[in-house]
């Protein structure tokens, strides 16, 4: 209770230092709500990648194509600024006798991008832990995201999009199953 109640201090300081009252009747319930939600937004830092990822021999015996599932909210905070940056993963995998539960890939993206964090980290921890955990002959990442920190501030430019791309296992010698990875990606 302490602890919670030090916690609440200091996002009541926080609120003073920036020229507001704390006491003023819409600020009274924000503490409360902003460690609420940071503890919501940094939720990654609890989970593990391999209890995340449930994983299945039966119906993957006979499959050797890529699976990729695409359009995955992501939703994440800057390590720099603390402001949000958000957007979209695809993610693409070649098994090797194992897949994954499908909702389990967004899992794992939600289980990472709930740090604090940089883009390029990102997508290389979701590519390498499903390479880790699933062992597939091959893993792609592409994330696009939106980055608060350079549309509220800074440059001030809205709209831009940053893509990160991690290529791991076959996906990196052998063209003609990354080109097939990235065309799966870029289809609407």
């Amino acid at each position: 209770m302490q602890d919670q109640d030090f916690k609440q201090q200091d996002w009541r300081r926080f609120i003073s230092s920036l020229g507001e009252n704390p006491d003023r009747p819409g600020l009274l319930e924000t503490p409360h709500r902003v460690e609420k939600a940071w503890k919501h937004w940094t939720s990654g830092y609890q989970q593990n990648p391999a209890e995340v990822l449930k994983v299945f021999e039966d119906g993957a015996e006979q499959y050797n194509e890529l699976i990729v599932v695409k359009r995955i909210p992501v939703y994440s905070h800057c390590e720099h600024h603390l402001a949000p940056f958000f957007g979209t993963a695809a993610i693409g995998y070649l098994p090797n006798g194992k897949i994954v539960g499908l909702s389990k890939l967004t899992r794992l993206v939600d289980c990472f991008a709930r740090r604090l964090q940089v883009q390029e980290r990102l997508t290389t921890q979701i590519a390498d832990a499903l390479m880790e955990y699933l062992e597939p002959k091959a893993v792609g990442v592409v994330i696009s995201c939106r980055h608060m920190c350079m549309e509220s501030r800074g440059i001030q430019t809205a709209g831009e999009e940053t893509i990160t791309s991690a290529l791991l296992g076959e996906l990196q010698p052998n063209l003609a199953l990354r080109t097939e990875f990235l065309t799966l990606v870029r289809e609407k």
